[in-house]
């Protein structure tokens, strides 16, 4: 029984080491901008095709073409900042709000459509990133789920160091919290605004990377998990990157031991929202700004 809980609880973490990698990408978005990208899912998906198509056309080894991949939607992310999400910046939009939902719910819907249409409807798998398997006792855990996990686990570890070391790290977290503070000081919110989508769309293609070995790619690949982004987000605290990270863990935890323990193991599965939904709910009655929730304004 012991072993079974373990069990569970290691492959939660696994899942939940990528879950909180696309709601940090999806966190530092919304806490410069102050914005919710509704495309964020869609870009987790590219991700996933970009590392596939890295390794099957270029020859770049799976590990790789996860960096790879984070480049490719980086770059994708700070031409879509650019062309469509300038204009909140400017006088020439009266309500930014609803221009934001709009446009990033377009991106949604163009990267799905147009992934449908260039890679087709049907589930392609990228070559394991190991045929290795980690046995302790009655535990086996698949080299793919370490390897995912231990990747995500140094991109998060990076991303901390990033945002409490280096001086553009710093100069997001100001923008983040105060940006007419920030333009005193000489920092350059609208270049921050691209840096922040630009990352935030790395760290979503770096997931849809990690996990294509594991699962599959599809172009709906990116529907469920960009709900569970947003979960975790509102979980941890609306624009914390700490909170993202430790209530995406939490979150992949809950689900892993909610779906193993469930009476009906028919029907587990299809209940595991469900748990995240109750530990969601069960958070904001506690505690309703999230477990490391600030207060924050909407863009101006």
């Amino acid at each position: 029984m012991t072993s079974y809980f373990v069990l569970q609880v290691l492959n939660g973490l696994v899942t939940g080491l990528i879950y909180a990698l696309i709601a940090a990408g999806l966190t530092i978005i919304f806490s410069v901008l102050k914005i919710v990208n509704f495309g964020h899912g869609a870009l987790y998906m590219i991700g996933g095709y970009a590392g596939y198509y890295a390794i099957h056309l270029l020859g770049v080894p799976p590990l790789f073409a996860v960096l790879v991949a984070m480049a490719a939607t980086f770059v994708l992310g700070v031409i879509f900042e650019r062309l469509m999400l300038a204009p909140l910046y400017t006088n020439k939009v009266d309500r930014k709000d609803e221009y934001a939902t709009i446009v990033t719910f377009a991106l949604f819907m163009l990267l799905e459509n147009a992934a449908i249409v260039s890679f087709g409807p049907f589930n392609k798998r990228p070559p394991s990133f190991t045929d290795a398997s980690l046995h302790v006792g009655m535990l086996t855990i698949t080299g793919d789920r370490l390897v995912a996990a231990g990747m995500a686990a140094l991109l998060l570890i990076g991303l901390s160091l990033f945002m409490q070391r280096t001086s553009l790290g710093q100069a997001l977290d100001a923008v983040s919290q105060n940006r007419d503070a920030a333009a005193i000081i000489g920092i350059d919110a609208k270049r921050m605004f691209t840096t922040a989508f630009g990352l935030g769309a790395a760290l979503a293609g770096g997931a849809g990377a990690l996990i294509a070995p594991i699962f599959t790619l599809s172009p709906s690949m990116g529907d469920l998990p960009s709900v569970q982004a947003y979960i975790i987000v509102v979980l941890g605290g609306m624009g914390s990157v700490p909170g993202s990270i430790i209530g995406g863990m939490l979150l992949g935890i809950v689900e892993a031991l909610g779906v193993g323990y469930y009476p009906d193991p028919n029907r587990a599965l299809a209940y595991s929202n469900a748990f995240g939904a109750l530990l969601l709910i069960i958070t904001l009655l506690v505690r309703p700004t999230g477990l490391f929730g600030r207060a924050h304004v909407r863009m101006e």
